[in-house]
């Protein structure tokens, strides 16, 4: 167990579920006869990436006095991830998810948040976990939807960004877990400020400024790959404004883009594989990047092993459970062209 003077170069807050996911691939959902259980949630799937690739990560979730919360904890703790500032919240319930998988275009979602431990979240949570003692610290946009969540992982980042950690924002837009998909826009542009990289696609981009609820559109349940019309280049330009440096807009096999402030756009490559399963490809690629990030890399390099990080999963079944480890990514770029 680590110490009290531990460094950790990574710390994430936010989402953590149990996840399940159809093991007849293909087939409707009416039609699924079994799941298999993995841990997941955006920021609980980023620590168990990085960590994989032979950091040091925490998470900052809850969970509830419950089984569920058994089985993430257990999960974590095997696989290296410090799950000592992990609250329980008694009269909460852990997360689900439930997913169908048919690929290649459907993926529906059903996500079971109602009363669940990680939105109650709180300031005092936070005061209890050594933000002072990271390097990256990365949360998300769903750990902004209600409060008391809302207020501590503002905080956080707050106490984060002043120590000198970087701060990561993956946009991470679930527009059922907002109350008007445009509140959505509203928080993220608030939390700008503290913020050094965001993380998202295209639509998680273009939410950021969404005016009109029409301008969303999910298809087949795909809570995850929510539709959002708009402008690319004038919601990165209203998130520059707000002192964000660097954008970096995820592309699936088309690579990656990134957006500087004062730069011009930067196309990295990707890697074109067969999709099995789209979920939890970004947050392979939050892995990656952060890995490059902590180990002093260039941002096209990073974004390169993020790259990876989301070509490798999506051949997979799961999240978290399928994450590559460092050697394995490594000799992925290897053998496809390098960095």
């Amino acid at each position: 167990m680590p110490d009290d003077s531990t460094t950790f170069d990574l710390i994430t807050m936010g989402r953590s579920s149990i996840d399940l996911y159809a093991n007849e691939v293909g087939a409707p959902f009416v039609d699924i006869k079994s799941f298999a259980a993995y841990v997941g949630g955006s920021p609980t799937n980023i620590a168990v990436g990085v960590r994989r690739l032979g950091l040091r990560t925490a998470v900052l979730t809850a969970v509830g006095d419950d089984p569920v919360g058994d089985f993430i904890l257990k999960f974590l703790q095997d696989e290296g991830v410090e799950t000592r500032f992990i609250p329980r919240k008694p009269g909460a319930r852990t997360s689900a998810v439930v997913l169908g998988i048919e690929p290649p275009d459907k993926f529906p979602l059903v996500y079971y948040r109602d009363n669940c431990a990680d939105n109650q979240l709180s300031i005092d949570d936070v005061l209890q976990t050594p933000l002072a003692r990271c390097r990256v610290f990365e949360f998300s946009g769903t750990g902004l939807s209600r409060e008391p969540s809302r207020s501590a992982n503002l905080f956080a980042a707050e106490q984060a960004k002043a120590s000198g950690a970087r701060v990561v924002l993956d946009l991470d837009f679930r527009p059922n877990q907002w109350h008007d998909p445009r509140a959505f826009g509203v928080t993220i542009r608030a939390a700008l400020p503290l913020v050094d990289i965001v993380l998202g696609t295209d639509d998680e981009c273009r939410a950021v400024t969404l005016t009109n609820p029409d301008q969303v559109n999910v298809t087949h349940s795909q809570i995850s790959g929510a539709q959002v019309t708009g402008d690319l280049a004038t919601a990165v330009q209203a998130m520059q404004i707000r002192g964000l440096k660097t954008i970096v807009v995820k592309r699936g096999e088309q690579g990656a883009t990134l957006f500087e402030r004062g730069q011009a756009p930067r196309d990295v490559p990707g890697f074109p594989v067969t999709v099995y399963n789209v979920l939890g490809a970004g947050d392979a690629f939050a892995a990656g990047f952060i890995y490059g990030l902590v180990k002093g890399w260039d941002l096209c390099k990073a974004a390169r092993m993020g790259n990876a990080g989301g070509a490798i999963v999506v051949t997979r079944h799961g999240c978290a459970n399928f994450m590559a480890y460092e050697e394995e990514a490594l000799k992925f770029v290897a053998d496809r062209g390098g960095f």
